[in-house]
């Protein structure tokens, strides 16, 4: 294979591009696939990767420029809350409008058009779609084991996996500035994700594809490896408060209250209400009704332990910053002797992704949301899985809070804002070798650190582009093309 085969092929997929967008303006488009399954040997694979380094260098990942068509990114922003519920925007602003780096948590759509603009090697995995650094974090596997791994897949699909690092990359250049760090700590740690993602791909270059897919990361591991004596008590501390926490002990006390013989969640506007009248009637009953093709999405063993248990109450809970309007909610249930269980409801809708790499295979966007999780991560909750209400919304199902450990990026100075990096990059790459092919893109990224400091480069550069961004969004504020709350309901 020569570079010449191999621009000539990029060149027939650009053409294609094109061919698919005047396709997509007639309500068709190419669809959103993997790689195919290769039994090539690995070698050869690998050089694949170094031809498509000939022709895509390093360096072409560095300059960020927007386009001159580039829309208005608030606009951009008041679109994707289009078929949202609209009386949550202004707190959807609101969280978003606290800093650049709460900014960029909701614009994922913004940056999916930006992200389509840059060079890319055609190479799919299956992305995050979303891979910023609030996203990661450490949860209880089924053996109740701490791992950490990424942890939100609203925006999963198969897509270039480039994106996930470059998002991944700018997060932490935002973060650093959230911190008043110095610009050098930034930038360390852009690279230092894309250098973690280099060497830990290089490994699992090597690795059998079982043992790839078999690998985890512990989180006691993470705990000791912190170079900061008081922040290794602070995670410590909280992994031990999140492990006592159970839904019994404390979350269903804390959540729920008495009445009329019944137990019923308790609210706590704006981020937990019931719909009341009519409209909370039928959604009860839709949410009721929906649990029947859920029941078939899971293992017949857990559908055995879920039918043990009957829905009791369900309330809207908002929760995080871009799912800000998107219908989420709480559903108490209960099995005999009144023993409980949070299940969380969330809507899916189309990946922001979609219109750049293809539509999902998927019809029902929480399959898509719930296959691409099962693809990623290292381990899942017994009881993800996906349905669809009668008046057409697509849902994802998940425990609520299963021993969750939150990151605490306020804390990070520069090293260990450069410590989180290397830990989430390599984390990156793992979930990106269950899917795609480490030969080839170890092949592509080589062993120097060309394609590091490029993603440093662009990383400064768009999260200035963030900032510019952010700023709009304050006018918009300021001149009222959109409303923000002051009540954020955040703790």
């Amino acid at each position: 294979m020569s570079v010449l085969y191999y621009q000539v092929g990029l060149q027939r997929a650009e053409e294609k591009k094109v061919a698919d967008s005047d396709q997509s303006k007639k309500g068709n488009t190419e669809t959103a696939a993997l790689h195919d399954n290769t039994m090539t040997p690995r070698d050869g694979r690998r050089e694949r990767g170094q031809i498509m380094h000939e022709a895509i260098p390093h360096r072409s990942h560095a300059a960020w420029k927007p386009d001159p068509d580039r829309p208005d990114p608030v606009d951009i922003i008041i679109q994707s809350h289009e078929g949202r519920l609209q009386e949550l925007a202004p707190l959807r602003y609101g969280r978003m409008m606290i800093s650049p780096f709460t900014f960029y948590r909701g614009t994922a759509g913004v940056m999916a058009y930006d992200l389509a603009k840059t060079p890319n090697s055609k190479v799919r995995v299956q992305t995050c779609g979303d891979a910023h650094l609030m996203n990661f974090g450490a949860f209880a596997t089924p053996e109740r084991n701490i791992v950490f791994d990424l942890n939100d897949f609203d925006e999963t699909l198969p897509a270039p996996w480039e994106w996930d690092v470059k998002r991944l990359a700018v997060s932490f250049v935002l973060a650093a500035r959230d911190n008043s760090l110095k610009e050098k700590h930034a930038r360390a740690a852009a690279v230092a994700v894309a250098k973690s993602y280099r060497k830990k791909t290089y490994e699992y270059s090597k690795m059998s594809i079982l043992d790839i897919w078999y690998d985890r990361i512990d989180w006691s591991v993470v705990q000791e490896s912190t170079s900061d004596k008081e922040l290794k008590k602070h995670r410590k501390a909280q992994t031990e408060k999140a492990l006592k926490r159970t839904i019994a002990s404390f979350y269903f006390p804390k959540m729920t209250e008495a009445a009329n013989g019944k137990h019923i969640l308790k609210d706590n506007p704006p981020t937990i209400y019931h719909w009341t009248g009519p409209e909370g009637d039928k959604f009860k009953d839709q949410a009721a009704r929906s649990f029947a093709m859920y029941r078939e999405t899971l293992q017949d063993d857990r559908r055995r332990l879920f039918d043990r248990y009957r829905l009791e109450d369900i309330a809207i809970k908002v929760v995080g910053i871009g799912s800000v309007g998107t219908v989420c909610a709480v559903a108490l249930m209960l099995a005999p002797d009144d023993e409980p269980m949070l299940l969380q409801f969330k809507q899916a809708n189309a990946s922001v992704l979609e219109a750049y790499a293809g539509r999902s295979e998927f019809e029902n966007h929480g399959q898509r949301v719930v296959a691409g999780q099962r693809i990623i991560q290292s381990a899942s909750d017994i009881f993800l899985g996906w349905t669809q209400f009668e008046d057409g919304k697509h849902f994802y199902i998940r425990q609520l809070r299963d021993g969750k450990v939150k990151l605490e990026p306020s804390l990070w100075d520069g090293p260990r804002m450069e410590e989180a990096a290397v830990l989430m990059g390599a984390a990156l790459a793992r979930a990106h070798a269950r899917s795609g092919d480490s030969a080839v893109l170890s092949g592509y990224l080589g062993e120097e650190d060309t394609f590091d400091e490029a993603i440093g480069d662009f990383s400064m550069s768009y999260a200035d582009q963030a900032q510019q961004d952010y700023e709009r969004f304050q006018k918009a504020a300021k001149s009222g093309k959109i409303q923000v709350a002051e009540d954020l309901g955040l703790d």
